[in-house]
């Protein structure tokens, strides 16, 4: 690889990979989180609960059936490289498109004519999700035995 090219390819370990995975995760699943409970406060105290309920067992359903799964995937895929990579291999390639995707959509629900409060479901069921899954990024952190 061209000298320029290898500067410009900061590599770091798999250890701090699985660590900005799950950094990358929380901090977009609190950002959705309070998106949504922004928009709850704004609403009758009974709906907002009944919103908000709804929200977390759907980010619950998404957490357990979807983003589990992915993220263990994603540990294992990471754990598999070799002992420094591009920092930017958090993710596997084709999940850069997928995130474009859902950032696109969300973004085209944030401005449809849907009520805020709830989208809310929506947002808290996806950010929620990605909260719980990170956890999972963590633990691993914490528990495998690699240099830093």
């Amino acid at each position: 690889m061209h000298p320029i090219i290898e500067k410009l390819n900061p590599k770091v370990g798999k250890r701090f990979l699985i660590f900005l995975a799950g950094t990358v995760w929380s901090v977009v699943g609190f950002f959705l989180c309070s998106l949504a409970f922004g928009w709850l406060a704004e609403t009758k105290p009974d709906t907002a609960t009944w919103l908000g309920a709804g929200g977390i067992f759907l980010s619950l359903l998404i957490h357990h059936l979807g983003f589990l799964r992915l993220v263990k995937r994603n540990i294992k895929r990471i754990l598999s490289l070799e002992d420094k990579i591009c920092i930017f291999a958090f993710q596997p390639l084709k999940s850069y498109l997928i995130i474009l995707i859902m950032i696109a959509m969300g973004t085209t629900l944030r401005h449809s004519a849907i009520p805020k409060p709830y989208l809310s479901v929506i947002y808290i069921g996806f950010g929620g999700a990605m909260l719980l899954s990170s956890i999972r990024y963590f633990w691993e952190f914490f528990s495998i035995n690699l240099k830093p």
